[in-house]
């Protein structure tokens, strides 16, 4: 099967088909650039239909999860993790010094956003990683929103990525 460039697909519409959990925690950093988050087009659905098979079953058949695909403990990650970061605001302050948004896929835990330069990352994402169920939290989050090698792909410019996320 031969896929369209990626550019063919800039100005079809998009949708969360996998109705990954996606959603924003904080806002502290003005113009920090809104992630796409897990909103894909039909066409990059499809293209990501064998991968998303096939990384999700994948803990079953290695004995590594209770439920038989990866995606399905997403929704309870994300009741699990809200109530994480309740609990760790106030050894982290994570509310008072990020623009973050998480999104949860096959037990990883995506944090797309802005942070302060000072802020203490490696503590809120050890903590975070805490959260029951979470396999890996990746860190995509930068401290210059004006900058041009974000780590996530935005709204404003879906097709435009610094360096590719690896899923692991």
């Amino acid at each position: 099967m031969t896929l369209a460039p990626v550019s063919a697909w800039a100005g079809a519409p998009r949708a969360n088909h996998g109705n990954d959990p996606f959603f924003q925690i904080s806002q502290a950093i003005p113009a920090c650039p809104v992630p796409l988050g897990p909103l894909q087009t039909q066409q990059e659905w499809l293209a990501d239909s064998h991968y998303r098979i096939e990384r999700g079953n994948s803990c079953w058949w290695e004995g590594r999860c209770r439920l038989p695909n990866s995606y399905l403990y997403d929704k309870e990650i994300e009741e699990a993790a809200k109530r994480r970061l309740t609990n760790v605001e106030p050894s982290t302050h994570w509310r008072e010094h990020t623009t973050l948004w998480l999104t949860l896929q096959r037990r990883f835990i995506y944090v797309e956003g802005c942070v302060a330069p000072d802020f203490d990352k490696q503590a809120f994402f050890s903590e975070l990683a805490k959260t029951a169920d979470v396999e890996r939290v990746v860190d995509e989050t930068i401290a210059d929103p004006a900058s041009d090698a974000l780590p996530y792909r935005t709204l404003a410019n879906p097709d435009k990525l610094a360096y590719p996320r690896d899923g692991g």
